[in-house]
């Protein structure tokens, strides 16, 4: 009793709207789930992915060129090249064991977003 007495009428309305509903503990509140690395094996050799796959950024440049893009998040990173045939994605981390972080991953596309062959991109933007 003596507790509603202190409190404002408008904060006693919000409290009788909440009753009995259960209220998850703080830190499922602030809990992030974090996506896992992606793993990926070494393409095989007539897939047009080889050379790029498993290398790391200083060979992408030798390829490619200097990205677009040259975004850190942490341990891994993200370069970008484009051209007028598509856009290359190239994610960067480090192995199991630390060391240099090397391209696990690859994503092509258009400029509308719609996806490309990623050998095709690659071919396509490959430095001669």
């Amino acid at each position: 009793m003596m507790i509603r007495a202190l409190l404002p009428p408008g904060l006693m309305l919000l409290l009788a709207a909440c009753g009995e509903a259960e209220v998850p503990p703080p830190a499922a509140l602030i809990s992030v789930p974090t996506a896992p690395r992606p793993v990926h094996h070494a393409p095989p050799h007539d897939s047009g992915l080889s050379g790029v796959i498993g290398a790391d950024a200083d060979t992408l440049v030798r390829q490619f060129g200097p990205p677009r893009l040259d975004i850190h998040d942490g341990d891994a990173r993200k370069l970008q090249w484009s051209g007028t045939a598509c856009i290359l994605d190239a994610y960067l981390y480090p192995g199991e064991h630390g060391g240099r972080p090397t391209a696990t991953y690859l994503d092509a596309r258009r400029g509308d977003g719609r996806d490309v062959d990623r050998a095709a991109c690659i071919a396509a933007l490959r430095r001669p």
